[in-house]
């Protein structure tokens, strides 16, 4: 099968491997459907997260089952799946919690499951799915083909995004500022206007990820960074500031200005991977009483909250996906991304 790899900072190439097989009972193996490109992708592509050898790339993805392991309950072959970025058993104490993330069998695509099997990245023709019963989420049929790319954007940027807003307590009336405009800052925009929120302020520089903020109901966009940025938020507010701030991009100059465009006692939320030395300002957040929480997303346990909303039409974050390619010409996915001539890259095996 074709399968997408990093050999070196902006060197993808999409090789054949052999097929994966079933090699735990609790496995599954999935035909992809539809993969695509993470911002937290390019953090490898660009050479800010030095590697040592050939990754395989990917960690979102949709499609079919073809087979599954002995001890597999929940899905079977013939299903449509969504995955998220991480496998979790869904059964101990931090998956219970809801932190499917954060479970204690945790494994990630392109890396090694909890047994030390090998896993390969999403942005392949086919993936084992260890803990298959805990990760996989079914999709029921029919559905609307048209809404794939809605679909796909569960396992990751959407749940993200809404992970955001909860983390930080958006609810009905709240003013939310959200720190990015990635794709992943836009499902913030999306989640927090389809939590209550009453005003959402998108701080970005770019015609067209403003112009897909406000489709996802952003009341206002500000361009400006830094000092210059809490200045816009204070004038558009009448000299306040927001309630609370979501920050998805995941670096010091992020963090920091997320803090800075809430008021005192305000709520940061925060899903950025870090990169570039990212940290917390204590003294601030102590002096203005700032909470900040956050993490990384239990994409697990928000996607069967947000898959009605989808396949009803009521959302549609998958318009994040503004450019579509075949499975071969993943390197063009990466190199747009990071050119900024794309939001988000779906892939087509």
């Amino acid at each position: 099968m074709k399968s997408t790899f990093l050999h070196a900072a902006g060197d993808i190439r999409v090789e054949e491997v052999p097929d994966p097989v079933i090699l735990a009972p609790t496995d599954a193996i999935v035909r992809v459907t539809a993969a695509c490109v993470c911002g937290s992708d390019l953090w490898p592509y660009r050479g800010v997260r030095q590697i040592g050898h050939p990754i395989s790339m990917g960690h979102e993805l949709v499609g079919v089952v073809e087979e599954v392991g002995a001890a597999v309950t929940t899905v079977k072959a013939g299903d449509f799946v969504i995955s998220p970025f991480s496998f979790s058993d869904n059964t101990c104490q931090s998956c219970r919690a809801g932190f499917q993330s954060a479970c204690d069998h945790v494994a990630f695509f392109g890396s090694t499951d909890a047994d030390g099997l090998p896993t390969v990245g999403a942005q392949s023709e086919l993936a084992r799915i260890p803990m298959a019963d805990g990760s996989l989420v079914v999709v029921p049929a029919p559905f609307d083909q048209a809404l794939l790319p809605d679909l796909l954007s569960l396992a990751d940027v959407m749940s993200t995004g809404h992970y955001a807003a909860v983390s930080a307590g958006v609810g009905p009336g709240d003013v939310v500022v959200v720190v990015g405009d990635g794709a992943v800052g836009l499902s913030g925009v999306l989640a927090a206007s389809r939590l209550g929120a009453e005003r959402v302020i998108a701080m970005s520089r770019h015609d067209d990820r403003a112009e897909l903020a406000r489709t996802f109901g952003a009341t206002d966009v500000v361009a400006e960074r830094g000092d210059a940025g809490i200045a816009a938020i204070r004038e558009l507010l009448g000299g306040e500031l927001a309630d609370a701030a979501l920050e998805c991009v995941g670096t010091e100059e992020s963090m920091n200005q997320a803090i800075g465009a809430v008021r005192g006692g305000g709520r940061v939320g925060y899903v950025g991977v870090p990169a570039g030395g990212s940290r917390l300002p204590i003294g601030v957040l102590f002096s203005r009483n700032v909470t900040v929480g956050g993490g990384m997303a239990a994409a697990r346990h928000f996607i069967p909250e947000l898959l009605p909303d989808v396949l009803s039409g009521a959302i549609r974050p998958g318009l994040v996906f503004d450019l579509e390619l075949r499975l071969e010409d993943a390197a063009e996915g990466y190199a747009a991304m990071d050119e900024r001539r794309a939001i988000k890259s779906l892939l087509h095996p």
